[in-house]
């Protein structure tokens, strides 16, 4: 019951206080500070009231996440603060509800007795109620219970505007705490260690603005795990924005201005910020902020957004997430943290969340998911697109769409993978197929060898493609390439033709097989073939075939 509630609350914040003694003072600039990071809040500005809370009243308690109370010198001689007292505690027993005292110059101990002048005061209302003692005692009760929870006394901090920054920073945490986990818990599995090491980088001494690069092929978590350290460290900053999917909205018209209109706002709480970069981050300069750049393929993108890091503070942090190592070269960022695939225990536990809605296979269905990791190689993105695609399938259909899988890449897999193949050069993307289709686990000098004779520029070319998390050097000089690209390359070659003979790459054996005997072959493929049988090492029997039909 508790969480589902929580998900439906109109308010985040609701706040309980004496009018007579802080309505002008420390709740207006709580209650500013709150809408300033844009927390929903709700405080009652009704100047007279009756002796009981209105059903209204009643209904705002019941639809926050969180209650404040101020408890102030006369807050217990106002029935009206008690009767919402006891609400909020009922809420927070049955609701699960959050509450958090702050004690605004009495201290905690006279208000859980009840005594010193909090108690006098509470005292001369007991006169008028002693005809009631069930509701005295509920409410002796409800200021004990409220008085003994964690919360911030104003005697222990100096000033009040330092009080709200810690109040303020505590509830956006605990707001975190009771939306955030629920957003991410189908997305998050086995990466708590990333989270932990990524944070702990970010946590170092750093004589400029630290600037942190997380990198790797598109699907395999980057903007999940910025999220989650982005969610779990952005209460420590002054300043925070988090400027998701960088690539895609700069392309549209007007996109890097939106994009710079949205990051000046957010850091500086200012809807109506001037989009003068020199104006705004002179204003910046004074601030520890927490900005995450996600998704960025070329480095004008970092430059049109922010212009230089030397306006912020050295005290700041800039995550980057991006395929292309390149741009945080570019950058100069010293840090670069590669995403990993998933270990196989944590990808069948996040395949399962999506597939069966807990976090292992049903049943029977056992054989069939070590099939989909055996295909998804630890890839989250594939995990939950299959996950997903393959709920509350009967066992007929999983059969038949893991078959198909071996032939033809899922449409939103291949829609996110090929980005990174679009963002190549015509010779950057012969030498990608050419290394999917028929060099995988080969030297890479053999890959040089062959394609400096094509006239590829395979030095520039395979830099190319490492940068951008295509491929990888192995041990010994070995080319590696995540299974999925590999299929990534087949769909590519499959989509240039129906027919396997008007294809530019073959190697499948029975499309090979097809093409040689039935004489359907292209000369462009034919060339191909040719070249390939000289350098690689394809089935005897084809090559001998096809050099004998040329004579």
């Amino acid at each position: 019951m508790a969480s589902s509630s929580r998900n439906n609350k109109k308010y985040d914040v609701f706040v309980s206080f004496r009018g007579e003694d802080t309505r002008d003072n420390f709740t207006s600039h709580l209650y500013s500070a709150l809408c300033q990071q844009n927390i929903q809040t709700f405080i009652d500005d009704q100047l007279n009231r009756g002796d009981e809370i209105s059903e209204s009243l009643v209904t705002a308690i019941e639809a926050s996440a969180i209650s404040v109370i101020v408890f102030s010198e006369s807050y217990a001689s106002s029935r009206w603060c008690l009767h919402e007292l006891v609400k909020i505690l009922e809420c927070k027993k049955e609701y699960a509800q959050i509450v958090i005292p702050v004690f605004y110059r009495v201290d905690p101990s006279d208000v859980r007795n009840q005594t010193g002048s909090f108690g006098n005061l509470f005292s001369k209302l007991e006169e008028s109620f002693k005809e009631n003692p069930k509701k005295l005692r509920s409410w002796r009760n409800a200021l004990k219970e409220a008085a003994s929870l964690a919360g911030f006394p104003s005697q222990n901090i100096r000033c009040d505007s330092e009080l709200i920054n810690e109040v303020v920073n505590h509830i956006l945490k605990r707001l975190d705490e009771v939306f955030r986990p629920r957003d991410n818990k189908n997305q998050l599995v086995g990466v708590e260690s990333t989270v932990e090491e990524i944070e702990s980088l970010l946590g170092v001494e750093s004589k400029g603005v630290y600037a942190l690069g997380i990198w790797g092929i598109g699907g395999i978590g980057k903007t999940a795990i910025a999220r989650a350290i982005f969610d779990k460290i952005s209460g420590d900053f002054e300043g925070s924005c988090f400027l998701e999917n960088v690539r895609e909205e700069s392309q549209k018209p007007g996109g890097l201005a939106c994009l710079r209109q949205k990051l000046l706002s957010n850091l500086l709480k200012d809807k109506n910020v001037s989009l003068d970069i020199g104006l705004n981050f002179r204003r910046l300069s004074r601030m520890k902020v927490l900005i995450v750049f996600d998704d960025v393929t070329c480095f004008s993108q970092l430059e049109s957004l922010i212009g230089s890091l030397d306006w912020l503070t050295p005290v700041s942090r800039i995550i980057i997430t991006t395929r292309n190592k390149q741009v945080l070269r570019n950058w100069g960022v010293r840090k670069i943290y590669e995403m990993e695939a998933l270990e196989y225990h944590h990808a069948l536990e996040l395949f399962s969340r999506h597939a069966f809605k807990q976090n292992h296979p049903d049943v029977g269905y056992e054989e069939f998911s070590s099939k989909v990791m055996k295909y998804a190689q630890g890839d989250p993105l594939a995990l939950k697109v299959l996950g997903c695609f393959l709920y509350e399938r009967e066992k007929e259909f999983w059969e038949s769409a893991i078959n198909k899988l071996q032939r033809i890449l899922h449409p939103s897999i291949l829609e996110v993978l090929k980005i990174s193949y679009d963002s190549l050069d015509d010779k950057e993307k012969n030498i990608f197929l050419d290394v999917a289709c028929f060099f995988q686990g080969e030297d890479v000098n053999l890959v040089m060898k062959f394609h400096n004779a094509s006239g590829f520029y395979p030095e520039i070319g395979i830099s190319v493609l490492v940068d951008k998390s295509l491929i990888a050097i192995g041990s010994y000089n070995k080319i590696r390439m995540h299974d999925l690209l590999q299929e990534l390359r087949r769909e590519i070659v499959r989509q240039e033709s129906i027919n396997p003979g008007n294809r530019s790459r073959l190697w499948h054996h029975e499309d090979i097989y097809e093409v040689l005997t039935h004489n359907t072959v292209s000369s462009l493929l034919w060339i191909i073939i040719l070249k390939y049988s000289s350098i690689y090492k394809l089935d005897m029997n084809i090559f001998i075939y096809a050099r004998t039909d040329e004579s």
